[in-house]
Formats: structure tokens, C-alpha cells, sequence
């Protein structure tokens, strides 16, 4: 199954930060996605950035990570540079600028 860049992203930051590993910080992340309704494959950098502000926090806080307002804080900050997850575009948003084009 492949995963959207944002949130490998966010995994990857959750393992080298915390002390949750791989699983642990990947199924972390899903929860939080589930609980807002969103799906790793098409989650957008600007999705995962409300879930990181959130519901984040309180899944990691849960799991007894040390200071998670601070990590997710820092993990908001890193989601606005990344550039936008082109393939999680939707087929209304992409035919919304074909007919604006044709104006």
C-alpha cells in the first residue's frame, strides 16, 4: 500500500524523535488519520498539519511520549515545507481548473 509523503513523513520524524518505533510510530499516526477521517494514502501536507496540531498530541501523549506539543509543534513547522502531494489531488478539484481555464 503505498502512503502519502506527508505522512511518512510525520512517521519518520515520530521514530527518530521519540521513543516509539517504526510500528509503533506508524500505527500512532493511522489512529490519529482514522480519528479525523482521512486516509494515509491520500492525506494532503495541509491534512496531516491539523491532525499533527489536533489529535496528534494526544495519541502521543497516551503512548507516554515525553512532550508531544513540543514534537508536534516542530512537526507542523516541518509539514509547510514540504511540497504538496500532487497525487492526492481530487478529480472535482482538477476539472474545477480545466473549466476555469477555459474561460
Amino acid at each position: 500500500m503505498s502512503v502519502a509523503r506527508s505522512f511518512a513523513h510525520v512517521c519518520d520524524a515520530l521514530e527518530s524523535r521519540t521513543t516509539l518505533n517504526r510500528l509503533e510510530a506508524r500505527g500512532t499516526v493511522r489512529l490519529a488519520l482514522k480519528e479525523a477521517g482521512l486516509d494515509p494514502s491520500s492525506v494532503t501536507a495541509r491534512q496531516m498539519g491539523v491532525v499533527v496540531e489536533r489529535i496528534l498530541p494526544g495519541q502521543l501523549q497516551s503512548r507516554g511520549v515525553g512532550d508531544p506539543d513540543s514534537i508536534c509543534r516542530d512537526l507542523a513547522i516541518s509539514l509547510a515545507s514540504l511540497p504538496s502531494d500532487e497525487a492526492s489531488e481530487t478529480p472535482e478539484s482538477v476539472f474545477g481548473r480545466l473549466g476555469e481555464s477555459s474561460r
